[in-house]
């Protein structure tokens, strides 16, 4: 786990400004994890319920893709109306092929909901990511870009490893019993602390909370705690299809929704606070 976001951060924060304004190292990291992550989320439906691969692998690869040109196009651009193309795209191909390849009724509606959802999930969150790194100027091609990134990661998996020691260390009441039975509101107390002084931290590294550690700290606080919500649902998610982990892709960890789950839930809260 570590590993993986450690390549993310070094990748995003040193080598992307290189190939600004395209950024290509995010553009090829957010594809491949959004494309495993799909690829674990299949397998974990059953075979009677389970979308088309296809079609879900190119639902959640064009949904990352369209936030690059407006960027790139208009160095002012947003890309809500590509991101609302695409989706409506992804809407009406869902009910083409069940159209197209009905023989039964029973599944065809379940199939639909579950290719929407897999897009909205692993296509349209991570596009966060994407405006992050565009954050602060026209072009993305000052520092606050690579701040805003590294908080939107570092901040949420902080809560993960302060939630673990602290948990360990001092936990003894249950938070979440029945869909993560090893969280205590010790650890999350734990997370939450690890999470503010992170984010504080990168907050004296640059502008990105106008010098303030009251701010730094609001964010902390918010973002850790999305962290923790997209941890718990992630485990809903396994405990409704009755798996422990997502995968194997991440040996001791699980697979790589496992990974990414919590920065899943923090990447649009830490967007919707750094850009307003």
């Amino acid at each position: 786990m570590g590993g993986l976001l450690a390549i993310l951060a070094v990748g995003v924060v040193i080598l992307d400004p290189w190939t600004h304004p395209y950024y290509l190292f995010l553009l090829i990291f957010l594809l491949v994890l959004a494309c495993a992550g799909c690829y674990e989320m299949l397998t974990l439906v059953p075979v009677e319920r389970r979308p088309p691969g296809w079609l879900c692998m190119t639902a959640v690869t064009g949904l990352i893709l369209v936030n690059w040109p407006p960027h790139l196009l208009d160095r002012d651009g947003l890309p809500s109306e590509w991101l609302a193309g695409t989706f409506a795209v992804i809407i009406l191909s869902s009910f083409l092929t069940e159209m197209a390849t009905f023989r039964e009724p029973g599944q065809s509606v379940t199939r639909m909901a579950l290719t929407i959802w897999l897009a909205a999930y692993l296509g349209f969150l991570p596009s966060f990511f994407a405006q992050l790194r565009w954050l602060g100027s026209p072009g993305g091609g000052n520092s606050l870009g690579s701040l805003a990134l590294a908080a939107a990661i570092f901040v949420p998996k902080g809560c993960d490893i302060g939630a673990y020691f602290a948990g360990r260390l001092l936990g003894r009441h249950p938070m979440t019993p029945l869909l993560s039975p090893k969280k205590t509101w010790e650890g999350l107390a734990g997370g939450m602390a690890a999470s503010l002084i992170i984010a504080v931290g990168l907050g004296r590294m640059g502008p990105l909370f106008h010098n303030s550690d009251l701010r730094a700290a609001g964010f902390g606080l918010t973002v850790g705690m999305a962290g923790v919500l997209g941890d718990l649902a992630e485990s809903l998610i396994k405990r409704d299809f009755q798996k422990k982990d997502a995968g194997q892709a991440v040996p001791g960890f699980g697979g790589v929704l496992d990974v990414v789950d919590s920065v899943l839930f923090a990447a649009p809260i830490a967007y919707w606070w750094l850009r307003y």
